[in-house]
This record gives C-alpha cells, sequence and structure tokens, in this order.
C-alpha cells in the first residue's frame, strides 16, 4: 500500500495535468474519538462478528474525526484547507429552499388545474344527489373550493382522483379515509363513499389558512390487488418521478442488548438472559444487583462496556426499508431533492427519507394502502349479483338496514369489519348502535385512547338513561351534544380547544399532532398550561378543564379522529349487510380471502350454519378452486347430517384442502369440464396427478360421492400406484372388507388436518 506522501503527490499530478484543485477531506467517521469503540461495535453488527474477529475491518485508529482547523494545519498544506474553506463557504443550504411541485399530466388539454376540479366535482355532486345538490352541501363546496384555491392544493386532490379513477377501471373496489377523503369534494369525486352529510367534518383538522403541507388523503384498495395501482403510478410518473416512502427501524433496548451483546463476544445463552428481563433496565439503582442475580459480576469490564455502549446504541438507525403505504410523487425528477434506491421487494423503488421527513418538508405523500374487507367484499357482492342475476356493487346496498343493526345489536359480527374482536362483540349489546352515527362511536370507543381517558363507562352510563347528561356551556354543548357530553374523536377536542380555551385553528392543529407524539416526543406539558387557562379564562370550572386535559391525554395512546372512525364503519356495515341478508355468500367470500380477520375458516363455517346456511364438503365433480354458491340439489348428497336444504347454500372449493396447488386445482377443474370423475383412477389417468396431490384430495374425503368414504378412497388410490393390488378400476365390491370405516371421532380429526374444519359434529 502506498505511503500518503506517495498518494498526495499522484493527486497533485493528476490536478495540475487537468487544471483542477485539491481538497482536504478527512473521511470522517465519528465526531469525536470518544465514539471510535461505538464504531468498532457497528462495523462487528454489520459484519456479524464479534469485535476481537474484526481484524483489518476495523479501523486503525481513531483519527478519523471532526477536527479544528488549528489541528488541521498540520496534516494539509494550506492551499488545500483554502479550497476545503471556499467550498463551505459555498455550501449554505436550508431545507426551505426545497420547493415542491405538484405533478403534471392529471389536467387534460384546455383545462387548468382549478377548472377541471371545480368540473369533475359538480358533476360528480349532480350524480350523487340525483341533480338535486342540497344547498348544505353546495356551500360546503364553494367553502373547500376556496381553501384548496388559497393553498393550491388542486393537483393533490386531482392526482388522488386519477388514482381512483384506474382502480374503477380496473374494477379494484377502493374507499379513501381521513378527514380529506371524507371532505365533500372527495365523495363528489368518488374518493370515498362515505356522505360527508352523516358526519361532522372538521376543515381544520386537514385544511386550514395556517397549515403548511397538504392534506393527507389515504385510500384503502383490494389488498390482493393493491400491486396493480402501485405499478401503475410507476408507470404514469416513471420511477425518476415516484417513489415510496421509507421507514427508518431504529435500536430499541431488546435488540440493542442482543446485538452489542453478540459484538462484545457474549454467548447467545449471556445474550438472551440479558435481553429477556428487560424491565430493570432504565433503573440504575440496583442495576449491578440485577446483574448479579443473573449470574454476571458487574465490574468485568465487558459487562460494563456492554451497559455502556447499548445506551449509547439505543435510538440509533439500525435498517432502511420500505414504508407499507405512501407515495411520494414530483413534477421534476424526485431523485434532485432526495435519493432514490431499490426496494428488497422486485419492482419497487424508494427514496431515503421517511414519513416524517416528508410530513417536515410539505411533499406530497399519497398513502396507497390495502384492506383484506375490500377483496372479501368485491368477491361477496359478485356472490350477491350472481344470487340476484345482475351486477351489484356496493352503492346499491341500502343505507339504512334495520335489520343490519338489530343483528349487530345481538353481537352477531363474527367476519364483520372491525367490530368482530371480543371485546366489540361485548360492546355492541351494550351500546346497541340502531343508526349510522351509533355504529361509528362503537368502532371508536373501543380503543386504548377513550378507554384510557376514562370516557368509556361514562359515555355508556348515558346512554343507557343510567346518568344524566350535562353540559357546562352552549359552547361545549355544540361540540359534544352528538357524543352525550363525552369527547370521543380527535376532531371534538379540536374543536373543544378552539370554541372552550380560545385556541387558533393552527393552535388546535398542533393540538391534534402533539396528541398523537406527546410519548414519542416528552409530554403536552407546554400545552396543558394554555388549555386549562383558556378553559378558566372563560369560566369553567378547574375540574372540568382538568378532566378535558386528562381525556386528551388519553388520546395521546390512541385517540381515533372521526372521519377514519366513518369510513371504518361504513365497510363495518356494507360486510355487515352482506353477513346479514346473504350469509352463504359471506362466508364463501370470507374463506376465499384466507388469511384475514381474527376467525379461522372453522369458526366461519360454525357461523354460518348457526345462520341457516348449508355447508356442503369439498367434492371431486362439483367443487371449483373457490367455495360458491349452489343451489338446492347440492345438499341431496349421501350425508345425512347435510340432508336439509335451504335457500343458503355453500360448496367448500379445493382452496380449502391443504397440500393442493393452484395449478393442480385449475388442472383438475379444466379436465372435469370435459366430463365427471368415476373414481380416483380415473381422475389420475385423465390428469397425471402426483401421488402427493391425491393423497391430499382422498385424505379431504373430495372422493366420498364416488367411493363412499375416506378408507375405501385411500385403498382405490394406492391401486393407482400399485397395479398388482386386486382391484377392478370401479368394482367397489373387491375392496377388502376389513377396511372398515372411520369412526366419528376419527373423521372429524382427518377433517382438521385436510382441511382444518369439519362439517360434522363439533370436536367438543
Amino acid at each position: 500500500m502506498a505511503s500518503d506522501a506517495v498518494c498526495f503527490q499522484h493527486a497533485e499530478a493528476v490536478a495540475k495535468q487537468n487544471k483542477l484543485s485539491l481538497v482536504a477531506c478527512g473521511d470522517v467517521l465519528v465526531h469525536d474519538k470518544s465514539r471510535q469503540p461505538l464504531q468498532d461495535i457497528l462495523t462487528a453488527i454489520h459484519h456479524k462478528a464479534t469485535v476481537d474477529q474484526l481484524g483489518v475491518l476495523a479501523e486503525q485508529n481513531a483519527e478519523r474525526v471532526l477536527r479544528p482547523i488549528a489541528s488541521l494545519r498540520y496534516l494539509y498544506p494550506a492551499e488545500l484547507l483554502v479550497e476545503s474553506t471556499r467550498i463551505a463557504e459555498t455550501c449554505k443550504f436550508s431545507l426551505e429552499e426545497l420547493r415542491y411541485k405538484y405533478p403534471e399530466g392529471i389536467v387534460p388539454p384546455g383545462y387548468t388545474r382549478a377548472s377541471y376540479l371545480h368540473e369533475q366535482t359538480w358533476l360528480g355532486a349532480r350524480r350523487r344527489y340525483n341533480d338535486r345538490v342540497p344547498e348544505k352541501i353546495s356551500n360546503l363546496i364553494k367553502k373547500e373550493f376556496t381553501l384548496i384555491a388559497e393553498k393550491k392544493y388542486e393537483a393533490y386532490f386531482l392526482t388522488v382522483y386519477d388514482i381512483v379513477l384506474k382502480a374503477h377501471a380496473l374494477g379494484i373496489l377502493c374507499q379513501g379515509r381521513g378527514s380529506a377523503a371524507n371532505s365533500v369534494v372527495c365523495y363528489c369525486l368518488g374518493t370515498t363513499e362515505l356522505d360527508p352529510d352523516k358526519i361532522n367534518v372538521l376543515l381544520e383538522r386537514f385544511m386550514s389558512t395556517d397549515r403548511n403541507e397538504p392534506p393527507d388523503i389515504d385510500v384503502d384498495f383490494e389488498h390482493e390487488r393493491r400491486e396493480e395501482i402501485i405499478q401503475y403510478i410507476y408507470e404514469k410518473y416513471g420511477r425518476d418521478r415516484a417513489a415510496l416512502c421509507a421507514a427508518v427501524s431504529c435500536h430499541h433496548a431488546k435488540g440493542a442488548i442482543r446485538d452489542v451483546g453478540k459484538a462484545l463476544g457474549f454467548s447467545m445463552d449471556q445474550v438472551d438472559r440479558i435481553s429477556k428481563n428487560l424491565s430493570w433496565w432504565d433503573r440504575h439503582d440496583g442495576l449491578n444487583d440485577r446483574l448479579v442475580e443473573m449470574g454476571f459480576d458487574p465490574e468485568v469490564i465487558r459487562v460494563q462496556q456492554l451497559l455502556k455502549y447499548t445506551n449509547e446504541l439505543i435510538g440509533f438507525p439500525r435498517h432502511l426499508s420500505q414504508h407499507p403505504r405512501g407515495f411520494v410523487i414530483a413534477q421534476g425528477r424526485l431523485d434532485r431533492q432526495v435519493p432514490i434506491e431499490d426496494a428488497a421487494m422486485p419492482d419497487r423503488t424508494v427514496i431515503q427519507w421517511d414519513k416524517d421527513d416528508i410530513d417536515a418538508l410539505g411533499l406530497m405523500k399519497v398513502d396507497i394502502l390495502g384492506s383484506g374487507m375490500l377483496s372479501c367484499l368485491r368477491r361477496g357482492l359478485q356472490l350477491v349479483g350472481a344470487q340476484l342475476g345482475k351486477s351489484f356493487s356496493m352503492h346499491e346496498i341500502p343505507k339504512d338496514g334495520k335489520a343490519v343493526y338489530q343483528m349487530l345489536c345481538r353481537g352477531e359480527s363474527t367476519g364483520v369489519f372491525q367490530v368482530e374482536s371480543r371485546a366489540q362483540m361485548n360492546m355492541l349489546p351494550r351500546l346497541k348502535p340502531m343508526v349510522f352515527f351509533e355504529l361509528v362511536v362503537q368502532i371508536a370507543i373501543v380503543r386504548p385512547g377513550p378507554i384510557q381517558g376514562g370516557m368509556v363507562h361514562p359515555y355508556l352510563k348515558r346512554r343507557q338513561a343510567i346518568e344524566k347528561v350535562t353540559y357546562p356551556s352552549d359552547a361545549v354543548k355544540g361540540v359534544l351534544e352528538r357524543t352525550l357530553g363525552i369527547p370521543i374523536f380527535q376532531e371534538q377536542v379540536m374543536e373543544l380547544s378552539m370554541k372552550a380555551a380560545g385556541f387558533t385553528p393552527s393552535e388546535a392543529d398542533n393540538l391534534r399532532r402533539s396528541m398523537a407524539a406527546w410519548k414519542r416526543n416528552g409530554g403536552m406539558g407546554h400545552l396543558r398550561d394554555k388549555l386549562v387557562d383558556g378553559m378558566l379564562s372563560r369560566g369553567y370550572e378547574l375540574e372540568f378543564a382538568e378532566s378535558i386535559y386528562k381525556q386528551i391525554e388519553g388520546f395521546g395512546s390512541y385517540g381515533f379522529p372521526e372521519s377514519h372512525a366513518a369510513s371504518f364503519a361504513l365497510l363495518a356495515y356494507y360486510s355487515a349487510w352482506v353477513k346479514c341478508h346473504h350469509p352463504a355468500a359471506f362466508c364463501c367470500a370470507l374463506l376465499n380471502s384466507q388469511p384475514m380477520g381474527f376467525y379461522s375458516p372453522s369458526q366461519l363455517t360454525q357461523d354460518a350454519c348457526r345462520n341457516g346456511v348449508t355447508v356442503l364438503p369439498v367434492n371431486i365433480n362439483e367443487s371449483a378452486l373457490d367455495c360458491l354458491l349452489v343451489t338446492g340439489s347440492g345438499a341431496h348428497e349421501a350425508n345425512a347430517e347435510l340432508k336439509s336444504a335451504t335457500p343458503q347454500e355453500m360448496r367448500l372449493g379445493f382452496r380449502m384442502v391443504k397440500g393442493l396447488s393452484d395449478g393442480t386445482i385449475r388442472n383438475i377443474v379444466a379436465e372435469r369440464e370435459k366430463g365427471r370423475c368415476l373414481d380416483v383412477r380415473d381422475l389420475v389417468q385423465r390428469t397425471r396427478l402426483d401421488s402427493k396431490s391425491v393423497t391430499a384430495l382422498t385424505d379431504a374425503d373430495a372422493f366420498r360421492s364416488l367411493s363412499g368414504n375416506r378408507l375405501r378412497s385411500r385403498w382405490v388410490a394406492a391401486a393407482t400406484r400399485m397395479p398388482d393390488l386386486p382391484l377392478a378400476p370401479s368394482a367397489k365390491e373387491a375392496i377388502p372388507a376389513s377396511l372398515t370405516p372411520f369412526t366419528l371421532g376419527q373423521e372429524i380429526i382427518a377433517d382438521f388436518r385436510s382441511t382444518g374444519l369439519t362439517l360434522r359434529a363439533h370436536p367438543l
């Protein structure tokens, strides 16, 4: 390796030859020499080695550090330092210089952004309200147009509109959510199916003159087809103009202990013992005693190093990953503002900034989300349409179904979006939602924020008329009357701060942000005094002001916006409607969309049977890939447990059989279209199935209608592989009499092993 002097002479010659100036550069790795050991540990973590094993991979010294120019004079010629100083003086960059420009290509020729947005919004409004736009809606549209024009957000709304239009063209269900998505403009544009007249949209929640960032619109797409939308965005704007946000994963205590411990040479057993006892980590008093209890000597240097460098590592970025949803789209080259790199997933690129960076710089971010329930709803609505003999879409579902709400009030919500958990099921009969807004409250109230803020029991008591509803003023009544005097939504807290404490819209929005991040950023003490003092100065009691602040702190854990709750409630209602009126279609759709939700296929089919659905087993001549609805004729199989035919019948699909690939299933269905299968041998000869697939079908009892039971099917399947067995191709009588059928218990166990459910007796 050449010496520094030789390298410098070579660089000097090259610079002189090309008429360039040399510059001094320190190649800095750490800001202070005391951080060099941590740098070595990070190097060891990166190379999956211990510090002692690094060898030449470790830095030879601690000189790659920031140094004052006085000490640099002894290392570099003066002319190089002068050039470095000159370059540094020209690098006077501020993040405020980053000016984001919205993307082009979203407006047809002859239109401006504003004129096109206005035209499409009013067209949508007339379509939504049958050419009779209510005055309230008309005024809201004009108010939103004024704010959109003032902040120049037309391109943002049109960009989301373009993406939603593409989804509609591809037949992909989507639903916008968030305060901006639930605006009147978005409703008219078709971004959401939620009528803003059914909820209280607080404009300041997502758009005000004081905010210097675009509103946030989240759009849920069918999770199985979300990638089509992602690739459409890449194709439309190009990978130089569009990319996904990054997510920066930082070291937490448990992971930091493990990484540092392995780098310092601790055994896996030692690392596990320490990392599994994290409750003591933040308490320095008694720390040595806890280490002794775990078998470590606190005086050993390596143990002290473990404690020291773990504390230093906590909070460090660990790795860069892909944000699950956020898309950034720019007018010009995005890589002129932020580096772009390939994601681990094929055909995806990401920027190196995370969500918080995007928000701080005011860049447009569109959240492209995946929803399993939308995939389920599409399948369910297709099945309902097949039953009705016509296409059937979400907007055709009746909005005020009394039977749907009565079903929910009974706590019958297995598989229903957002209200299928045990906590929601327990709350439904107590809260008894009978209108849409009450369903919105139902979804929002079973959350950590309202629970920790002490809002649930007071609301239930007032809802059940056990406790009297009171308001300290008319202003507070105007904000909280819909929720019986209890603040349940984020928007209510914002509105309350404006009307009861004198906050400006900007300060109220700041309060909302603090609610979402108070634990991460060190509390909301800076807002407490202003909130309480504002209420006291307006005549409110200290007790009331303190209770409001306590409830706001509860929201800090998880305060649910009304806009999100309303969007979720809409999908909850749609899924509940299908479950209530078409339980077989709902069960089919859930099974075909697995894995999703809280419940296993066994629980879903049991629930369907309790709701009058006849579930038919997998049948080699009747089943398709997916579970399907069937006519009453399917119920007359040779199965004593399935003789009673009902208007709601469904057939389990081959997808329920463990060990069958989609290709094998398509092969079976395609061959069966040429003629029904006569027996196992006939199927194998026609489809050339491998023994694994044949075994999976026989274990699932798919040949029951042909051979009578599992054991007979297995014998015939074995005969296809062993032609010397004494069995003619279709001679059932040649099967040995000693093959007695399974007992009921054995059949149930075999059902669960092969399909994950049974249509026989309950296992218990």
